[in-house]
């Protein structure tokens, strides 16, 4: 390859930009006035997202298939990228089922975690931070962050029923529609990092525009 990538602006956009949207997105979660919820698998995604910049300006660069791309000029890029997509994807689908909340601190969660577990199953049992609802076929643990302001309601056990996962999930969202939380100070933080990023990568690609062409067509071998 005949271009310097230490400080190629093509390869830095393309590793930083989905990092830096994914900041962002995680930082606005932290900022909302009620606990925000998804899932596991969503949260996963999103952050496979979000590094797939890096395994486009690495890996998958490095371990081109030249040959292949003798044959396929530039479309070799489109077979490993959905490579990606797919280990991504098989990934996603074998983790534990799994609720993430972010901006919920747990002194002001659990009690209302207690009373929803109560309402949806009359036989719930606690052992610390573990629950089992036996009706829905549901063991879980709480883990909490209490500096992110993140709560992670992780299955244990491998006998899950997915579908009460789904339940147990809209429950929740409706039991957070009137749960405040101040701002956690991580969203500011991540926010700021991404608009670093975001600026940083931008004014790079405007003082070195030229060589975006050229970095382009060596990146693809075309």
């Amino acid at each position: 390859m005949g271009l310097d990538h230490r400080m190629d602006p093509l390869h830095l956009f393309i590793a930083l930009g989905p990092l830096a949207a994914y900041l962002l997105l995680v930082g606005i979660f932290n900022l909302r006035k009620r606990p925000f919820v998804t899932t596991g698998a969503r949260d996963a995604a999103a952050l496979g997202v979000g590094l797939g910049g890096f395994a486009i300006a690495g890996p998958m660069e490095l371990f081109l298939p030249e040959a292949a791309n003798r044959w396929f000029p530039g479309g070799v890029w489109i077979l490993l990228i959905l490579m990606y997509v797919l280990c991504l994807s098989l990934l996603v689908l074998l983790l534990r089922p799994r609720l993430v909340i972010y901006n919920g601190r747990p002194d002001d969660l659990r009690p209302l975690f207690a009373n929803l577990f109560a309402e949806i199953d009359a036989d719930a049992r606690w052992a610390g931070d573990c629950i089992t609802l036996p009706s829905l076929k549901i063991q879980l643990s709480i883990e909490s962050q209490p500096m992110t302001q993140t709560i992670q309601l992780v299955s244990a056990g491998p006998n899950q029923d997915p579908v009460a996962w789904k339940h147990l999930e809209k429950a929740i969202q409706k039991k957070l529609r009137k749960q405040e939380s101040p701002r956690s100070l991580m969203g500011y933080s991540l926010i700021t990092t991404s608009l670093v990023l975001t600026l940083a990568t931008t004014c790079w690609v405007a003082i070195r525009h030229q060589d975006i062409a050229a970095s382009l067509v060596d990146m693809l071998r075309l």
